[in-house]
């Protein structure tokens, strides 16, 4: 078996491939653009220079030609689509591109898919990943099913509300093996401090190491989210595409994974501070971290993925916070410095 990921070198892309390194006997594929931080795959450079079933390809999902030699010279049997420009609030002001990355950047996969499988019957399974900023802006006390409406709140979500209608329109119209996942908010290590728990985490890592004077600077705190684990979120994508080559998963279906444990912003904030060898830090509002319009209510029903595979969230939430403050601690111990953003 052969295994592509792309967005191997994102938090979700990189944890993937650790966990099929490690779980399965797959040849994994990574592909990434040449220009991209190396941050989260380093650990995997031996492996890779010596070809021991890793190996990077270099293309771009904007780039049809690139994303057409891939897959005529590596034909994967199962594809984890994971890239895409994911940045929430970083989509407001690079809209075109947001939406470019992600819808046209998934059609081109699925359309050379599409062509190699009318031409001689290529047949993969591919894991379409998209959001669960879909639902946007949820009623208050709604519990969000697969079936609730979407409502964009952001270019970003609007980007993947159209990469989740091209995963159920290419499993319904050309018979392949789609399945399109909506993912809660998920954290852990390796998370980019562009979101929300992970620059808090940062921040008091930085204070910590006083390299910041202590105060965390945020923005929207009125959110109520579920958390999860990304690693629990991985064990998922797995678990389906398991199934979908078994034929046991409709050939565009689409599913919620989220964490079963809510907390509201200002909470998260207190279990990190809980983490922290200082008790001096202070919280203060930053307006240029609030976005025009926010996904501010957000909580799951997982019924249905509970239905097709045997997996419920099994890290607590505790703990991947626990686990993202010394990720942070551990970057700024070997040099590496964040951006203060």
């Amino acid at each position: 078996m052969k295994a592509l990921i792309t967005g191997f070198t994102g938090q979700v892309g990189s944890q993937m491939a650790d966990f099929l390194l490690e779980n399965t006997d797959y040849e994994v594929i990574g592909m990434m653009r040449w220009q991209e931080p190396m941050d989260n795959i380093y650990h995997l450079s031996d492996r890779i220079n010596k070809n021991d079933r890793i190996n990077v390809y270099y293309a771009d999902l904007n780039d049809y030609s690139s994303i057409q030699k891939l897959f005529e010279t590596h034909r994967p049997d199962v594809i984890f689509h994971l890239a895409a420009q994911s940045f929430p609030k970083t989509s407001f002001d690079i809209p075109i591109e947001t939406l470019q990355t992600n819808i046209i950047g998934t059609a081109n996969i699925l359309e050379n898919i599409r062509a190699l499988k009318q031409k001689d019957g290529y047949d993969p399974v591919v894991h379409v990943c998209s959001s669960s900023e879909v639902y946007g802006r949820a009623k208050v006390g709604v519990k969000l099913n697969e079936e609730t409406p979407f409502h964009g709140a952001s270019p970003y979500s609007i980007s993947k509300i159209g990469t989740d209608y091209l995963g159920r329109f290419y499993g319904e119209a050309y018979g392949i093996k789609t399945y399109v996942t909506r993912m809660g908010t998920h954290s852990g290590p390796r998370r980019s401090d562009v979101f929300f728990e992970s620059t808090v985490a940062k921040q008091i890592a930085l204070i910590e190491a006083g390299l910041q004077e202590p105060i965390i600077k945020v923005g929207n705190l009125s959110s109520v989210r579920t958390f999860q684990d990304c690693r629990d979120a991985i064990r998922a994508y797995y678990l389906l595409s398991v199934e979908s080559a078994k034929g046991n998963v409709p050939c565009g279906e689409a599913f919620n994974i989220a964490g079963e444990e809510a907390f509201k912003l200002p909470e998260v904030i207190e279990i990190l501070l809980g983490f922290s060898t200082r008790d001096d830090i202070t919280v203060q509002e930053d307006a240029a971290r609030l976005r025009p319009i926010d996904a501010d209510y957000q909580m799951f029903d997982n019924t249905k993925i509970k239905s097709f595979i045997n997996w419920k969230p099994e890290i607590p939430a505790r703990k991947m916070f626990e686990d993202l403050l010394n990720h942070w601690r551990d970057e700024i111990k070997k040099g590496r410095i964040p951006l203060n953003r």
